[in-house]
This record gives structure tokens, sequence and C-alpha cells, in this order.
């Protein structure tokens, strides 16, 4: 864990990370309890943790084929659905229950219906 942090600046634990997980660069910080779901895509200076003790709070648990935009900080106990977007610099405190749309902002809020499946399958 030491190596990979010095290295790249990304903090994961070994559980918290499905199959197919993309991290296109450094500066990923995923608390130890969040959970990413199978085949998410995640840019640059990503932030994915609790608020204060993970054992009173709780922490994030992303769903399959999210896109999660550079700069986005995913924050406290809250769920987020498959085929989401999380926009750049999105904000996101509330869980995000309806699957395939695009979220963005600070507080992240839906401002379209278009899903995660052109990102994840661009080249």
């Amino acid at each position: 864990m030491l190596g990979l942090r010095a290295k790249t600046g990304i903090e994961l634990c070994p559980n918290c990370v499905a199959s197919g997980v993309h991290i296109s660069h450094g500066k990923i910080v995923v608390g130890s309890i969040a959970k990413l779901g199978c085949n998410c895509k995640i840019l640059s200076d990503v932030t994915i943790g609790g608020q204060g003790r993970y054992d009173k709070h709780g922490a994030p648990q992303i769903g399959d084929r999210v896109f999660i935009g550079s700069g986005a900080k995913i924050i406290g106990n809250i769920t987020i659905a498959d085929d989401v977007v999380i926009g750049a610099n999105a904000v996101v405190i509330h869980s995000i229950t309806e699957p395939g749309i695009t979220v963005a902002g600070n507080p992240a809020k839906k401002v379209s219906n278009t899903g995660s499946f052109y990102y994840l399958n661009k080249e």
C-alpha cells in the first residue's frame, strides 16, 4: 500500500475494488471500507470516503459501471446506483438511487438521463 501511494498517489485498500475497475491517473483516495463496483472508471484527483469515523458514519458504496470525473468527491454513508456518471469536480453527499443518469455540481444534482455507457466504451 505505501509503495503504491508513494509512486502513484493512489490510496486504496485491496478489498474495496471489484474486477475491471480502471484508474486513469494518480491522486485517488478510496476509504478503507468504501466499495467500488465492477468496471468503474475513475479519473484523477478523486476522493471516495466517509465523514469522520467509518464505524459510526459508514462510507460510499459505488455501483457497477460508474464513471467518476476528475476532482469528484463522494463523501459519507451513501450509495451510487449502477451506470451513473459523476461529473468533474462534483461533490456527492447524498445517495444517487436512479441508475443510468449523470450528476454534476456542488452539491451534485441530476443534469442528464445519459448514463455511463458512452464514457466507458469510447475508444
